[in-house]
């Protein structure tokens, strides 16, 4: 069972990783809203690294943002999340890789490698956090400011890259649970000692075996 967990965990660790790299490429992180306005005459949509225009014809045009220190604080911050979501996450596949027990790499040590797939599911779930971190605080943003009457700039709406990285979220912090999970039930197996182990090296008996032996012996075995 735990073996199946592991993979499964593995597998949603990949798809996390990868829907949170689509995520931050994506152009549409918040899209420009129709509401309220009469006339139509291009759409605006914007992630983390440029913002594009529309026309009605269906023709857009990117650029990218000029200066770093010119954007918002919560634009940069966002940015060092999702790449150190990407980087968590590339951690936690390798070290699920080396500590699944299916997996021959790294020996065949199974309690050192129950401990590494723990760590493997600790940046599993960190890189949910911080995905989750990035993507909710910039959809706050996106709704204050359309919900703000006296805001006098263009209002936007949530756009696809943001559902795509609530889904990576998701995703790893479910990988990241079943990890700890398998790797929590292996740990008690583990620890399961013998009832006797002799001193001498190489060999060991069990209380069932030595109660198997005789305990009387007559006068003939001591001559």
């Amino acid at each position: 069972m735990r073996e199946s967990l592991q993979i499964v965990a593995l597998f949603l660790g990949f798809l996390s990783g990868v829907t949170a790299f689509i995520s931050l490429h994506h152009h549409t992180w918040k899209v420009s809203t129709d509401y309220g306005n009469v006339i139509i005459t291009s759409n605006i949509f914007e992630n983390l690294w440029m913002s594009c225009a529309e026309d009605s014809t269906g023709i857009y045009d990117c650029w990218y943002f000029s200066s770093l220190l010119a954007l918002p604080g919560f634009v940069q911050a966002c940015r060092a999340l999702m790449i150190s979501s990407i980087v968590l996450g590339t951690f936690g596949l390798i070290f699920t890789l080396v500590g699944m027990q299916c997996s021959k790499i790294g020996g065949e040590n199974y309690i050192v490698k129950g401990r590494i797939a723990v760590l493997g599911g600790v940046f599993f779930i960190l890189q949910g956090l911080s995905t989750m971190i990035a993507v909710s605080w910039y959809a706050f943003n996106i709704t204050q400011e359309f919900f703000d009457p006296l805001y006098p700039g263009t209002k936007f709406e949530i756009g696809e890259g943001l559902y795509i990285g609530w889904c990576s979220a998701t995703l790893a912090l479910i990988g990241g649970c079943c990890l700890l999970c398998a790797c929590g039930k292996n740990n008690k197996k583990e620890k399961m000692s013998y009832p006797y182990q002799s001193q001498r090296r190489g060999t060991v008996y069990t209380t069932s075996i030595m109660s198997q032996q005789p305990n009387n012996y007559g006068r003939n075995a001591y001559v």
